[in-house]
């Protein structure tokens, strides 16, 4: 029992990083530059880092969701 409770949080932590780490990669696909203005670079470069997070962080929460309330279907019916 002590090891599933200790594999709850490093599951969250990967599946969180995995996330972020997909979501960096697919906003790489944007281009804005265009948006963004002139000799505004770390700030733009900020912007993409915290947009990378949130989007991940959400879809990482999603799937963690899912898992644990696939996970108590079975006790509706037992």
């Amino acid at each position: 029992m002590a090891s599933i409770i200790g594999f709850n949080p490093l599951l969250a932590i990967v599946s969180h990083i995995f996330f972020i780490a997909v979501a960096f990669y697919g906003l790489q696909a944007l281009r804005l530059d265009r948006i963004i203005k002139k000799n505004r670079v770390m700030q733009a470069q900020v912007l993409f880092i915290l947009l990378s997070i949130m989007i991940g962080w959400a879809v990482s929460n999603f799937f963690l969701e899912i898992s644990y309330w696939a996970g108590r279907v079975p006790h509706l019916f037992g």
